[in-house]
């Protein structure tokens, strides 16, 4: 068969970012993959102008870019996940007339593909933002619980956090400990740290393997927070969490 060896190494350099290094330079990539460094610059740039690869600020440490989880994402609208999710959102939007949102990670984002929204027109949706922070989200606080710390300073390497509003965490080391308190108690929040007016709960989506592989929220204006809906919100978390999981990764 017929190879064109221009299509392998950019094939072989998008590969590259599926090991366990999440960033990697110039020098980094021409090395690993045996080519000359000229033409993995060459390369990079080019999936850079396409969005398959982005920068840092220095301009010298290179991640994957939006159009993969772009792809991603329109791929998991078609699979049983996203399906699912319907089935037990459902149920949530009946019981709570409340929104429901279905989040991957991607990179340093949290990426929604998926939500349930109720008829009433004071809710929170993703016209805001299809992407947000993982670290001013309760799902993206779910999904660091797959990392460790290093991981989650290397991430923020100032340990200082844009604040969406006046309510989300500035600091690496307060993210830390939400994290650690999601993953014990299994269960995340984000008290108006995205939306000032807006309370969410999420909780985590496990496959076989016991990783997080998607989170579920709801998100609750605080108008119509009270105890007796806060608590049957966590229980249904709790409840439509360890159901997609099950239903999705762990029926065989």
């Amino acid at each position: 068969m017929h190879k064109v060896k221009s299509a392998d190494r950019v094939l072989d350099i998008l590969e590259l970012f599926a090991e366990e290094q999440e960033a990697y330079s110039i020098t980094d990539i021409a090395t690993r993959l045996d080519m000359p460094a000229s033409s993995a610059y060459m390369l990079v740039q080019n999936l850079l102008s396409r969005g398959y690869l982005e920068s840092d600020r220095s301009g010298k440490l290179f991640h994957i870019g939006y159009k993969i989880f772009e792809i991603r994402t329109r791929y998991m609208r078609s699979t049983s996940l996203v399906s699912e999710f319907y089935r037990v959102a459902d149920k949530i939007v009946d019981n709570l007339n409340e929104t429901v949102f279905l989040g991957v990670r991607g990179g340093n984002q949290l990426i929604y593909i998926a939500e349930k929204h109720i008829p009433t027109p004071l809710r929170f949706t993703t016209q805001f933002a299809k992407t947000l922070p993982l670290y001013a989200s309760a799902s993206g606080k779910m999904l660091l619980c797959n990392c460790t710390e290093e991981e989650i300073r290397d991430m923020y390497p100032a340990g200082e956090l844009k604040p969406l509003t006046a309510n989300t965490i500035t600091s690496v080391d307060r993210l830390l400990q939400q994290v650690e308190t999601a993953r014990k108690e299994g269960i995340a929040f984000n008290l108006g740290e995205t939306v000032g007016d807006v309370h969410c709960i999420a909780g985590p989506i496990y496959d076989p393997e016991g990783r997080i592989v998607a989170s579920m929220s709801i998100s609750i204006p605080t108008v119509r927070i009270s105890a007796d809906i806060w608590s049957r919100a966590t229980d249904w978390i709790r409840q439509g969490c360890r159901e997609l999981s099950y239903r999705v990764y762990c029926q065989n």
